[in-house]
């Protein structure tokens, strides 16, 4: 529902904010539609979106419906205006995107690093594309703000780092040298929980209030919980650390570290080491991995998936979610033997509490870190769309 009360103008913002947040998550509704889901009159749909539009946040179109009588209700969509720049800096490479309000990746660039870059490193990337290819993907278009999706600890009031252990920071101020560098205001955030929203908006966690999701990435594996519709966060932030957890494993031949965390049993490196590889895109590694005829890769697979099992086993007793997607190289654990890994993670689970969840491989693929750093971007705008536009 939009707001109601006694501040017109504050009403106005909100209800431009409930319209704005819809069209954006469902891609295109019809002012009747709108209408519905909001449960207003047309007459305030109409001006509501009239202003969106004059503030290129949104525009209308007329679908063609064959063979209906009578003019279809018009559609209303984000406009092409609004876009962000999504980041995410890893051990190997950093990847930066445009992402536009419809939640969709549009422009991609891969930049290969020898060693894990520095802050200054990235921010000095970032701003030297910004005048390169992703300047001139952006055409005349300025970005509303630059989101960071960050393998670490991310503190959530000023998204200051404070330690993202792979990449070797500690207490970096990277949204402020970075819009110290561009004048484009930055964000920065976990990269896991930033995954966790973006299926949650647009993936495999689309229409679910409560889900644990685990990321599988160069750094490590991290995760995101969503409980009742909401990102929890914890008092700072720092919450979903489950890669610094110890799994508990059964057989004693499957642990490899001695009282190893979670991200030393189950690592993207063991895999590449058995690929021969240094370097493997993530679009590629599943297809590198399930297509293995090699025995000890195979047996590689199979032991990370009974220690990954244990985990989503207990992650699954204590929060009892909806979904489980997993993300990253540990989607290839799954997908390597999908019913096997369900039969182990419901043998670690309290009864009950494994007949109604569901695990999945994340829908959004290598898009899912960068759409949602672009989410942490353009909060401010779903937020207050009259505000921003009018700057």
């Amino acid at each position: 529902m939009v707001a109601a009360g006694s501040n017109l103008d504050g009403v106005r913002r909100s209800n431009l904010a409930a319209v704005l947040s819809l069209v954006h998550r469902e891609g295109g509704l019809s002012r009747s539609e709108l209408t519905a889901r909001l449960g207003v009159n047309r007459s305030t749909i109409a001006v509501l979106v009239g202003e969106l539009s004059e503030y290129g946040l949104v525009y209308e179109d007329v679908p063609e419906i064959h063979g209906r009588v009578g003019r279809p209700s018009p559609v209303v969509r984000p406009a092409r205006r609004p876009v962000v720049v999504a980041v995410n800096p890893e051990i190997d490479f950093v990847s930066m995107a445009l992402v536009g309000l419809s939640g969709r990746v549009e422009h991609r660039i891969l930049r290969e690093v020898d060693r894990a870059p520095g802050p200054e490193a990235v921010v000095a990337m970032v701003a030297a594309e910004l005048t390169g290819e992703l300047g001139a993907a952006l055409g005349d278009r300025t970005p509303f703000g630059i989101g960071f999706a960050v393998p670490g600890i991310v503190r959530a009031s000023d998204g200051m780092v404070r330690w993202a252990p792979h990449l070797e920071w500690r207490e970096a101020p990277l949204t402020q040298l970075m819009t110290r560098a561009t004048g484009i205001p930055a964000v920065a955030g976990n990269d896991a929980n930033l995954g966790a929203l973006a299926e949650r908006l647009f993936g495999a966690g689309r229409g679910s209030d409560d889900i644990v999701y685990l990321n599988g990435g160069a750094s490590g594996i991290g995760g995101g919980v969503i409980a009742g519709g909401r990102p929890l966060g914890g008092v700072s932030g720092y919450a979903g650390e489950f890669g610094q957890n110890r799994p508990g494993v059964r057989d004693l031949a499957d642990r490899l570290t001695d009282d190893g965390v979670l991200e030393q049993e189950v690592s993207r490196a063991r895999l590449l080491e058995l690929l021969r590889r240094d370097h493997v895109a993530e679009t590629d590694l599943g297809r590198l991995v399930l297509g293995s005829d090699d025995p000890a890769l195979a047996a590689e697979v199979a032991r990370q998936a009974r220690v990954l099992a244990a985990a989503m086993g207990n992650a699954i007793n204590v929060l009892n979610p909806q979904k489980v997607i997993l993300g990253g190289f540990l989607a290839v654990l799954h997908a390597a033997d999908p019913a096997t890994v369900d039969a182990l993670v419901a043998d670690h689970t309290i009864g009950a509490a494994a007949e109604d969840v569901e695990i999945l491989e994340a829908a959004l693929v290598q898009d899912r870190l960068l759409i949602g750093a672009a989410e942490l971007a353009f909060a401010a705008l779903l937020g207050d769309p009259a505000g921003v536009a009018e700057l």
